[in-house]
């Protein structure tokens, strides 16, 4: 099953893949790596923002993190083309902003490391780094980047 076929099966759309926000670019391909920038959460109504342990929950940051995820995913489709060229999520770094108190990172993360295995199955369980950010431009929730291992030999687009 394609992951087109995959994600309209468990009603996923993903978002228009983010312009940069400042001097970088979306995404770097170096052989058979795919290195994605850092994507934020944002929703229907436009960018979630907050802090953990002050005025949100860890099951709204994990919903969150999700949507950041998505973000992760169409910044990818948008750097292949497909996302049936990616044969393994390698890792995740996700940082939550959240007050010094707040330790349950890794519950928040989840919501996008489980999006990344509901997607790609086996081949979406990746390494990852789950990190309290105590100071988020524009009090954004969180911000998570991603790299993928590509077919081999599929270099150019």
């Amino acid at each position: 099953m394609s992951i087109d076929s995959k994600l309209a099966e468990l009603g996923i759309t993903l978002p228009a893949a983010p312009a940069p926000a400042a001097n970088y670019v979306p995404y770097v391909q170096t052989g058979n790596l795919l290195f994605v920038s850092g994507q934020i959460s944002s929703g229907p109504g436009g960018l979630i923002t907050g802090r953990l342990g002050a005025d949100m929950a860890a099951e709204a940051g994990a919903e969150a993190a999700r949507a950041c995820g998505l973000a992760l995913l169409a910044q990818a489709r948008a750097a292949l083309g497909s996302l049936d060229r990616i044969t393994r999520v390698v890792k995740l770094n996700g940082f939550v902003n959240s007050t010094p108190e707040f330790t349950d990172q890794p519950e928040v993360i989840n919501g996008c490391s489980d999006l990344m295995v509901e997607v790609f199955g086996d081949k979406g369980r990746h390494a990852r780094a789950a990190v309290s950010a105590p100071r988020c431009r524009a009090a954004l929730l969180l911000k998570s980047k991603r790299f993928s291992r590509l077919h081999d030999g599929c270099i150019a687009r």
